[in-house]
């Protein structure tokens, strides 16, 4: 599969932008794991304009991440246009548009899967961001805003027209949030479409190697995007890549595994953002790595509200004592 020139070699899997989960730390991890593309944190075009800190932060990558992209989102062109050209200062292999963010903040103010309300508007802001850049555009949007509504098939036309390298579909409308089971239907149409000749990526509900393997069957996507099915799991990209070419599934990893993984995403978290905003933003990782255990509530509730890199690492370390023992 190719965006653009850039070559992700056959069935690419990416991991898909989301907000205040795919940071530097979480990215390390998951390239480390096999990820074949990630994306940023979502990043405000309205932020990057208003040069809010926090903000073009979000714009920090690393050679090793790559291939990487940046996903923008925002409802005015202008400011669209003007972060697009920010960004391109920064050197990712592609800017992403999200134009399928369905959180209430976003969409209500026309942005993220808001656009999907504005087809015109979308297909206009996507040509002048082309335009403005001399790195791929992509899009990441969904079926539509809800089943009255499923505009995604003409839509994936127009905007390759305007000049997108790719487009990634979730099998879910804006409607749906994230509940139900995403509907792939679509997305597999999509694919077969003999006026489309970008690549088409998939996401939705692919959280297992075995799921994995059954889209990429049976509807002939080019690469698929795994989101949610990352959080405390994302060795995840290892697994579905042992499946993929061996049929064979990799054992469950073990505690001890889990513990050194964690000490190593604690690292790479305080090395990118200071001990106190680390282990802030990482604590919902942590937990999530050891979601399976039993009678983890008392530790877990420990580790979630711990503010101490010494202290983590040593409540690691009884993890991996009192669990660890298989």
């Amino acid at each position: 599969m190719k965006i653009a020139t850039l070559d992700l070699g056959y069935q690419p899997l990416f991991l898909a932008p989301m907000d205040e989960v795919t940071d530097p730390s979480f990215r390390y991890i998951c390239k480390l794991y096999g990820a074949d593309m990630m994306y940023t944190e979502f990043v405000s075009s309205d932020g990057l304009v208003r040069d809010v800190e926090k903000t073009v932060r979000k714009l920090q990558i690393y050679d090793y991440e790559r291939p990487v992209g940046i996903q923008l989102y925002g409802h005015l062109t202008d400011a669209m246009v003007a972060s697009a050209r920010m960004a391109a200062e920064a050197r990712p292999d592609v800017i992403d548009l999200n134009f399928g963010c369905p959180m209430k903040k976003i969409a209500n103010r026309g942005a993220g899967a808001g656009m999907m309300l504005e087809p015109e508007k979308m297909v206009d802001m996507t040509r002048q961001i082309v335009r403005a850049v001399n790195i791929p555009v992509t899009v990441k949007t969904r079926l539509g805003w809800d089943d009255a509504h499923k505009n995604i098939l003409s839509l994936a036309e127009r905007l390759q027209d305007v000049g997108i390298a790719a487009i990634t579909v979730h099998g879910r409308t804006r409607a749906q949030m994230y509940k139900g089971e995403a509907d792939w239907t679509l997305i597999g149409e999509l694919k077969k479409n003999p006026r489309l000749h970008i690549p088409v990526i998939g996401n939705g509900n692919a959280n297992t190697p075995e799921v994995v393997k059954t889209l990429f069957d049976r509807y002939g996507v080019d690469g698929i995007m795994i989101g949610r099915a990352t959080y405390g799991h994302p060795w995840l990209f290892r697994d579905v890549k042992h499946y993929l070419k061996t049929g064979e599934l990799l054992p469950p990893m073990g505690v001890k595994e889990r513990v050194a993984l964690a000490k190593l995403h604690l690292q790479k978290s305080v090395e990118f953002k200071g001990d106190y905003a680390g282990i802030l933003e990482l604590r919902r990782h942590l937990s999530n790595y050891f979601k399976s255990l039993e009678d983890f509530k008392a530790t877990r509730l420990r580790m979630v509200t711990s503010c101490d890199v010494n202290e983590l690492l040593e409540l690691l370390d009884e993890i991996g004592e009192r669990w660890g023992k298989e």
